[in-house]
């Protein structure tokens, strides 16, 4: 008996012991692995694709990668050239405030040159909180803090307060955000510039309304939720200055007849550069003021590898001689 007991007692004990040895083994196997960091982006042009369809599949863990390639590739170099990449990390940070602070902490150490970039996409964001975000970050930025003071306590423009006939980057910012967002706001804010494709007065103005027609008609071309999303905006939009060239951008997209938006666009402007006043007649003012005209198309392009259109982009925009080539008389043919 004490023998039979005590073998019982070994094979319950060796039974015991092989089940906590599965369980330990399986609850390892169970263990979640360590996520993996990003891949890296290998180029610009993979940089560019990706931005392109994000809104299509939101991937906000790649954002600390994509800023440090925008450093590499060197397309924040020139913040005025860089509006869709600000708009574009805005769009990541506003869409994603849980991971928000995550995000921006992962995207340090960062040279004082590119901080601007996540400065303004921080106040951009459209975060409810976004002063509170942006002072945790403070300590890092010494470099930038009269910028930083800016946005904390002078009342420097937010997004959605920028003026579009100032400054023509704030299409491109528009644009970006709507890249990471597919959110509305941004295009009805570059839909409004339209009415200033019929100034007469400022060649400024003038200017923005082609370029904001220009991209529209674009990018609707390419992305159909766009283009369904201007036709609902056009039927309910009541300012007929804003309603004509609409109905002019979504037939350019449908039709893809895009040359005779260019076309019109350079009429108009050559027509009040010959007869508006003097300090409008000088024609090399659109190689000045349009650097960024093509900014979003030669994003467009470059992503979807769609050269026939004959766009010359550089990474980041549109180089001022170029568009002033392609949007000129000739039409870069």
């Amino acid at each position: 008996m004490r023998i039979t007991l005590w073998h019982a007692l070994r094979v319950w004990f060796a039974a015991t012991a092989s089940a906590v040895l599965v369980l330990g083994a399986s609850a390892a196997l169970a263990k979640p692995e360590k996520a993996k960091a990003p891949p890296p982006f290998a180029k610009a042009e993979e940089l560019l694709a990706w931005i392109n369809g994000y809104r299509l599949n939101p991937e906000p863990k790649r954002l600390p990668a994509a800023i440090k390639a925008m450093q590499q590739f060197g397309v924040t170099k020139d913040m005025d050239q860089a509006g869709v990449y600000i708009g574009f990390t805005a769009g990541v940070i506003g869409s994603n405030p849980q991971e928000a602070e995550t995000l921006i902490a992962a995207c340090f150490p960062l040279p004082p040159a590119d901080q601007v970039l996540l400065i303004k996409a921080i106040a951009y964001s459209g975060l409810p909180e976004w002063k509170d975000l942006l002072i945790k970050f403070v300590e890092r930025m010494p470099a930038r803090k009269v910028l930083i003071d800016k946005y904390l306590f002078a009342n420097k423009p937010i997004l959605a307060d920028l003026p579009m006939g100032d400054d023509s980057t704030t299409i491109d910012i528009n644009w970006g955000y709507y890249f990471a967002t597919g959110s509305e706001a941004p295009v009805r804010r570059i839909v409004a510039a339209l009415a200033w494709t019929l100034d007469r007065n400022e060649i400024e103005k003038l200017t923005i309304g082609a370029m904001a027609k220009w991209t529209l008609a674009q990018n609707a071309s390419r992305d159909p939720d766009l283009l369904a999303m201007l036709k609902s905006i056009a039927a309910e939009e009541q300012k007929a200055e804003v309603r004509a060239p609409l109905h002019d951008v979504i037939e350019g997209a449908e039709t893809l007849e895009l040359a005779k938006i260019r076309k019109q666009a350079m009429a108009s402007i050559e027509e009040l550069r010959t007869k508006g006043p003097e300090n409008v007649r000088n024609y090399n003012w659109w190689g000045q003021a349009g650097q960024t005209v093509l900014a979003l198309g030669c994003v467009a392009a470059g992503a979807l590898g769609q050269v026939q259109f004959g766009i010359p982009c550089v990474v980041g925009g549109a180089a001022s001689t170029a568009a002033l080539k392609y949007l000129g008389p000739s039409g870069g043919q």
